[in-house]
């Protein structure tokens, strides 16, 4: 009896000390318990909360007091509103120093490139922003939008708290936060015959065109706002891999396409320019490499007015 007994004090021992290990690890190696955490808006429908920093899956965050995800807006440099969704985001799976943004305000020292942006944002949710924060006395504007935006039309269906992805509060464990946000739901897919309930990032990364009833009035509210400002706009045209791949936008990205000319608006087409396969992480973002020569181009059309 006293051996069965040691042993089992032994091997509760050993339980213990897998699972402390286990915990240290996953949140100082892994960055589990540490994720961005977001809030809602009724302006425009959910951002990253201000002021944080972490690291996450190795990749180090940051968000300034305006959930901009870059240093505080410096007077004394030249600031761009940086707008777009979670391409321009880059997400934890990059690290602060790897998005465009940072290599753009890295290397063009005078300038700053504000970044404002998140997973599946359109042009309504950057004019939302802008008309509730202002516009940082910029003197551009950069909106990074893909071939799906044309329709991505905001409908303000909660995801803060809702969906993995938009994390309000951290997990207290990080063994939890493992079972719980990723294996749990991905057992549950293997056995659920319901139809999963996709957050917005993971309908990107899908590919699911986005079927609003209208053009998104983002593009006509940032157009009218930059001319308002006396500063101009640039929008940017991510391509989808199904499109770099065919070396062609789809009918949506065309519409954007069509619009950009019809109001005079300056136009970059990623097709224009050398991206791979290996550049994406899936079928819509951007791996770093993809990330650094989205800075490349940036980079390269702003010096022209330099």
């Amino acid at each position: 009896m006293h051996k069965i007994k040691s042993r089992l004090k032994w091997i509760l021992l050993l339980l213990f000390a897998i699972l402390l290990f286990g915990e240290i690890s996953l949140r100082f190696i892994w960055g589990f318990c540490d994720a961005p955490l977001y809030i809602a808006s009724n302006n425009f429908e959910y951002i990253a909360a201000p002021k944080q920093t972490g690291k996450r899956f190795g990749n180090k965050y940051h968000f300034n007091a305006y959930s901009q995800r870059n240093n505080k807006p410096d007077p004394s440099k030249t600031k761009i509103l940086g707008l777009g969704d979670s391409v321009l985001f880059g997400g934890v799976q990059s690290d602060q120093d790897s998005i465009a943004t940072s290599i753009f305000n890295q290397t063009l020292t005078n300038f700053q490139m504000l970044n404002i942006s998140s997973g599946s944002w359109g042009p309504d949710n950057c004019a939302a922003y802008l008309k509730e924060y202002g516009t940082f006395n910029a003197k551009a504007m950069f909106l990074l939008v893909s071939s799906h935006d044309a329709y991505d039309v905001m409908d303000f269906k909660p995801v803060v708290g809702n969906h993995s992805s938009y994390p309000e509060h951290q997990y207290n464990l990080a063994w939890w936060e493992l079972l719980n946000r990723y294996i749990k739901p991905r057992v549950s897919n293997i056995f659920s015959k319901q139809d999963k309930k996709l957050d917005p990032d993971e309908i990107a990364a899908q590919g699911i065109q986005k079927k609003g009833l209208k053009f998104n009035p983002g593009f006509q509210e940032l157009k009218i706002l930059s001319d308002s400002l006396h500063i101009p706009l640039t929008v940017y045209l991510h391509a989808e891999k199904a499109e770099l791949h065919n070396q062609e936008y789809n009918s949506q990205g065309k519409e954007i396409i069509k619009w950009t000319t019809e109001n005079n608006v300056n136009l970059i087409k990623e097709l224009d320019y050398d991206f791979k396969d290996l550049d994406y992480r899936d079928i819509i973002h951007l791996n770093n490499k993809g990330q650094k020569k989205l800075a490349e181009i940036i980079i390269e059309n702003f010096k022209k007015d330099i």
